[in-house]
């Protein structure tokens, strides 16, 4: 049985399709999802993708989570459906009380769009099912707004929860613990700044991005129908 993952799409959105294609690539189908929309049927993944939602005009994210499909997204959430925001997707996330702690402006008040390193650091989430922890992937960030900050105490509930999913190897943008994804404490809810979609074929010079969506597809399937 094929999974489906619905993408998201508020305005402002840019990487939507670029989730679709790396999805399809990864084995899975795909949809695109709209803010409006007060149902969520026949998906059986969600991801938030990157992008600048209403403009980031208030906080990046902090409008999109007024959005309609964020009450179904936050039902399907705590049902247990796996739900991976990328990069803007994290901010939304995080302002939806998703995830904890905030992405504020990177260290030096640089937009950073490189090529990064990033360490695999638990495979007890969605986006990491079946990877060997401290494996490395290369994976670029494009990003202004994607210096993760908490508390000290969000800092120790992540760590010792197994909550920290990605790390960078060389921090590029200031975040706490050099922190390139997180998880909540099911593991079914997954925030990171890296671009997975954009590391999935060999002509954008990584496929390192497919470890992480077959995961989320791996992920995904294992809650569907057992087929008879």
């Amino acid at each position: 049985m094929s999974v489906t993952v619905g993408v998201v799409l508020f305005p402002g959105t840019n990487c939507e399709h670029d989730v679709v294609e790396a999805v399809v690539r990864a084995g899975g189908e795909a949809r695109i999802v709209w803010h409006g929309d007060h149902h969520l049927a026949g998906v059986d993944a969600l991801v938030l993708p990157g992008g600048f939602a209403h403009g980031d005009y208030l906080r990046p994210g902090a409008i999109a989570r007024f959005s309609p499909v964020m009450t179904a997204v936050e039902a399907f959430a705590r049902e247990g459906g796996p739900v991976v925001g990328i990069c803007n997707g994290f901010q939304v996330l995080t302002e939806s009380h998703l995830l904890p702690g905030a992405l504020q402006k990177n260290r030096g008040l640089a937009f950073i769009c490189a090529p990064t390193e990033l360490e695999v650091v638990t495979d007890r989430s969605v986006l990491t099912r079946g990877v060997a922890p401290g494996s490395r992937l290369r994976i670029p960030i494009n990003h202004f707004e994607g210096n993760y900050t908490c508390d000290d105490a969000t800092l120790a509930e992540l760590v010792d929860g197994d909550r920290v999913v990605l790390r960078y190897t060389e921090n590029p943008n200031g975040s706490t613990g050099s922190i390139a994804g997180i998880a909540n404490p099911a593991g079914n809810v997954v925030g990171l700044m890296p671009h997975p979609e954009r590391a999935s074929d060999p002509l954008l010079g990584s496929t390192d991005g497919l470890v992480l969506l077959a995961a989320l597809l791996v992920s995904a399937g294992a809650r569907l129908p057992v087929a008879t």
